[in-house]
């Protein structure tokens, strides 16, 4: 029996008048997503790609083929978000655009047991805690990572770069592009970390890994990262969830906590 136990926070913060994040932490799926695009446009973005995940952990999904299974719900919410797109620019709108980060885990299995896939396309991050040290598993979707990569600036020029926000894959763009996927054994990440950059932009890494590590209820963890990227500037809406496995046995069969999103029926509505 695998056990999960599981913390969701998110919060608009202190500039932006829309939330557009959104999260789902439920058995046996957990997911991040950033909407871009403004009001009515990012919300529903990444509202399309909560509920894409949300409809594996409701309906179940073969934890042996979860990379085919995920890559196959992301092609459709990318579906998804470019017909509602194409609605309203034939309502008129033509400068309509919409699209979100994913960052997810999701439990699967293979011949050693159970695992997670770790899925991320954008700057949302993953993080792994192991054994009191903190790890990014995701490597951003940004211009200023591959500025990084590629040696033309540090990272102190990457916190405070003007480009800081462009990134360079997304669900829902023109073209869909594939995430990256990483698997680790659970005994490999007994703390999983999901947030958007309105968390990891407003506190490094320092103070991600300070509070990760020292609240030990992952409920109180993830409203405690919420907090201080509010309290350090809350300049974008800031979302995480955290995700411990505490319990480990032959079955891969997952038993969770629960944590619903936040209106996502609301933000829905009808869509396509």
């Amino acid at each position: 029996m695998v056990h999960l136990d599981c913390g969701a926070a998110t919060d608009v913060g202190r500039v932006r008048q829309t939330n557009e994040d959104a999260f789902f932490a439920s058995s046996p799926v957990f997911v991040v997503a950033d909407g871009m695009g403004g009001h009515q446009a990012g919300d529903i973005a990444s509202a399309i790609a909560v509920e894409g995940f949300a409809r594996l952990a409701h309906d179940g999904y073969d934890t042996t083929k979860a990379p085919e299974v995920v890559t196959a719900a992301l092609t459709e919410c990318q579906r998804r978000i470019h017909a509602y797109g194409e609605e309203h620019r034939n309502d008129g709108d033509g400068e309509w655009y919409a699209g979100t980060t994913v960052a997810a885990a999701v439990l699967c299995e293979d011949e050693e047991g159970a695992k997670w896939l770790l899925v991320n396309l954008g700057d949302s991050r993953i993080y792994k805690l192991h054994n009191g040290r903190l790890d990014q598993v995701s490597v951003d979707h940004s211009l200023v990572q591959e500025l990084l990569d590629s040696g033309e600036i540090d990272a102190d020029e990457a916190a405070h770069h003007p480009e800081r926000h462009v990134i360079t894959r997304a669900l829902g763009g023109p073209v869909f592009r594939d995430p990256d996927f990483f698997v680790l054994p659970l005994s490999s990440a007994e703390r999983v970390v999901l947030c958007s950059d309105g968390v990891s932009g407003m506190i490094d890494d320092a103070e991600i890994h300070r509070i990760v590590a020292g609240t030990d209820d992952p409920r109180d963890a993830a409203e405690a990262l919420v907090a201080a990227a509010v309290s350090a500037g809350g300049e974008d809406n800031a979302t995480a969830v955290v995700v411990d496995v505490v319990g480990l046995a032959e079955s891969a069969t997952p038993h969770m906590s629960r944590t619903e999103p936040v209106s996502l029926e609301e933000k829905l509505g009808a869509l396509p």
